[in-house]
């Protein structure tokens, strides 16, 4: 079953991209919002939503689904994208925003607003590693600025890192969840 952290950002977007691609890629999965820690009961892959890390991350702590997410994260039982802000979740160091309590799923060193703010906003076709190239649409985006341990680079613009994976967890400071293209939520089935 396929879960969209539906706390705050892009929650229907992703929703509607997921089936869409469950259908599209024969996954037959349900897609299934999840918003308190009881949604979690039978998910195996969690799409954390672009929006703002600060408020999802201290919604997650103050509704429990933080430990639960950590916890089956850590006993492989759950598998987990994040886009935009969800990227900046699943970090195990954010750089410049002790606020956030990240999920530390990932061996990535991620900074958040590097590519501007809104009005710096733009969509760039870029070359992703397994998918090809991708048009690829970034609001108010992170930017990974190292990778370490098992963490490897999936995409690149320019010599900025934008999409990396981790064993089962994905990361990407764009918003593939805007796009017709649903060839990341395949890569992401696929873990």
């Amino acid at each position: 079953m396929i879960g969209v952290l539906a706390i705050q950002g892009d929650v229907s977007e992703h929703y509607e991209a997921a089936k869409r691609a469950s259908k599209e890629y024969g996954i037959d999965e349900e897609v299934r919002l999840v918003r308190r820690p009881k949604d979690m009961e039978g998910i195996t892959r969690l799409i954390i939503p672009g929006g703002e890390s600060t408020t999802i991350s201290r919604i997650m702590v103050k509704n429990g689904l933080y430990d639960l997410i950590v916890d089956k994260a850590s006993k492989n039982e759950l598998a987990v994208m994040g886009t935009c802000a969800g990227s900046i979740l699943m970090a195990k160091n954010i750089l410049d925003d002790d606020r956030v309590k990240s999920l530390g799923l990932i061996d990535m060193d991620i900074r958040r607003n590097a590519f501007g703010r809104q009005k710096d906003s733009f969509e760039a076709y870029v070359e992703i590693e397994g998918i090809g190239k991708y048009h690829a649409v970034f609001i108010r985006a992170p930017l990974i600025e190292r990778c370490h341990g098992d963490c490897r680079v999936l995409g690149k613009i320019e010599d900025r890192i934008i999409m990396v994976r981790q064993g089962r967890f994905m990361a990407l400071v764009f918003h593939p969840e805007l796009t017709d293209d649903l060839r990341i939520y395949r890569e992401f089935f696929n873990l």
